[in-house]
């Protein structure tokens, strides 16, 4: 199975211990991201700012969706 650059495979990993999730393409790490503003802005950086980063299939999200920022939240809940 032959895999472009144009369809790149973005891996936003579960989040850490203090609710960080590192972007991944391939084995490459793009960055840390705190909140999903910041995905869209380490994917922009690497120029891949076309992708929508909440609803498409070359975004994996592991642990969580893109509204799972437990580090962030989990204490405002309670």
């Amino acid at each position: 199975m032959e895999q472009s650059m144009q369809h790149p495979h973005i891996v936003v990993h579960a989040p850490a211990l203090d609710g960080s999730r590192r972007v991944t393409e391939g084995d490459v790490t793009l960055g840390l991201a705190t909140h999903l503003d910041d995905v869209v802005e380490i994917l922009r950086l690497v120029d891949l700012d076309r992708i929508e980063v909440e609803e498409s299939d070359l975004v994996e999200w592991q642990g969580g969706g893109p509204e799972d920022w437990p580090g962030l939240s989990e204490h405002d809940i309670e």
